[in-house]
């Protein structure tokens, strides 16, 4: 079975990453605007990409692509910038956005939460206080009635292992707290905030809607193909802590309906059945396999991004395979890429060889899951265009577009011209 033939062909982007405009019509600060000192290189996200006023020019090389789809976050801080407000400037800007991607025969993938908080939100209490999950549900509920006529594709939240995780336990990311006692209340509150959204989104949708998830799906490649190998590797990935955070700490109550052995205690029968309301995909963000963490020889040899993130396309067939046994859900691809020091050469382009590579490499691996008959309905590349890419500023470059910070002007990469090419044949070249 090749992909499908409506299959979502894509790229991804977040709001932070890239709009820019961080204070220009209405919109209030996020945890990423005053990040400070955290922030390489002294950087900021206050710019970025500049999309917010150049997202045309973007949606026009989008279509040269031929991309079928684009994933880009909504901005909290654009709709509702204080308490209650709605900010009427941040919806057109959307209403916009969706309309040039409409025109472009382009299918917009809606996130509605990819990191950027509100620091009128955080200093609420953020996701430690139960007030957050109504603030989402308000701010969901009015992204709904401005762009479900044209959107049929939501996603809650993007990768709640890191945002939880890494920003309030660990606290490398934005705000950089470290709430450890309190990161089971964190964990819930996100999760009975994505049930309560998902049937939100049913109810009002105007559009029959297409609703799921994006995880970091961290999943173990097993050393052989025997069927105690693969017993073994879905074992490390869904029973034992990797990562951010484990896949069945975070997936389980959605997919299951039940908690992991840490939140029996603290998820009830009754938020249980919130948070498992039925979603219609899980989307997998996909870079690196957690077998270096279990194993040191393993990355010795491995080919490696800017990053240090080993490169072995195997586990997006892993990953895929194993959350489609698990959860029997359709997969999409939400995220996969790499960080590459990307620059336009004096014959004016950028010979990105290893992106290419990677791309083939990876979705050879996605094309072996769809021959097995796992129900995959799209792939968003990580990312349409290099961007803030948080505390490590903009050094690492995951685009098929490279982006000149200085003047603005895009160039699209051989990796973007390859990827055109798979589109094309709908993979059918790979």
């Amino acid at each position: 079975m090749a992909f499908s033939k409506d299959f979502l062909w894509g790229a991804a982007s977040a709001a932070a990453q890239v709009e820019g405009a961080w204070k220009e019509d209405g919109k209030c600060p996020s945890v990423w605007d005053v990040a400070g000192k955290h922030i390489a290189n002294g950087e900021t996200c206050h710019t970025a990409c500049d999309h917010y006023h150049r997202y045309k020019e973007d949606v026009a090389l989008m279509k040269e692509m031929g991309l079928k789809s684009y994933r880009f976050s909504v901005s909290w801080c654009r709709i509702m910038p204080e308490k209650g407000k709605v900010n009427q400037k941040g919806l057109e800007f959307y209403k916009n956005l969706v309309h040039e991607l409409k025109q472009a025969g382009i299918e917009p993938l809606v996130t509605l939460y990819h990191w950027d908080l509100p620091l009128w939100v955080e200093k609420e209490g953020s996701w430690k206080s139960s007030k957050i999950i109504d603030y989402y549900l308000e701010y969901v509920k009015v992204v709904i009635d401005a762009l479900s006529s044209d959107v049929r594709y939501w996603m809650t939240f993007n990768e709640p292992q890191v945002f939880i995780m890494m920003s309030y336990v660990v606290g490398k990311f934005a705000p950089f707290k470290h709430h450890i006692f309190t990161f089971k209340n964190h964990l819930r509150h996100m999760l009975l905030a994505h049930g309560k959204a998902v049937k939100l989104i049913r109810e009002h949708a105007k559009l029959t809607p297409k609703i799921g998830i994006a995880m970091a799906a961290t999943t173990y490649i097993p050393d052989d193909e025997t069927e105690e190998g693969i017993a073994f590797a879905r074992k490390q990935s869904f029973e034992t802590t990797i990562g951010e955070g484990s896949n069945s700490l975070y997936m389980d109550p959605i997919g299951l309906g039940k908690a992991s052995p840490m939140l029996k205690k603290k998820l009830s029968d009754e938020d249980l059945k919130i948070i498992s309301e039925p979603i219609d995909f899980i989307g997998v963000n996909v870079y690196q396999p957690s077998n270096p963490m279990f194993n040191k020889d393993y990355s010795a040899d491995k080919p490696k991004t800017m990053l240090n993130w080993v490169i072995d396309g195997r586990c997006l067939y892993w990953t895929v395979r194993h959350y489609y046994e698990r959860y029997k859900l359709p997969i999409m691809v939400t995220e996969n890429g790499m960080a590459n020091p990307d620059t336009v050469l004096t014959d004016g382009k950028v010979h990105d060889d290893i992106r290419k590579e990677f791309i083939c490499e990876f979705l050879s691996e996605l094309k072996r899951a769809t021959d097995e008959d796992i129900p995959v309905i799209g792939y968003q590349h990580w990312s349409i265009m290099d961007n803030f890419e948080w505390c490590e500023g903009y050094e690492p470059r995951f685009g098929l577009i490279h982006i000149d910070y200085k003047t603005q002007k895009r160039t699209l990469k051989d990796s973007a011209y390859k990827y055109a090419e798979i589109i094309k044949t709908n993979g059918k070249n790979l």
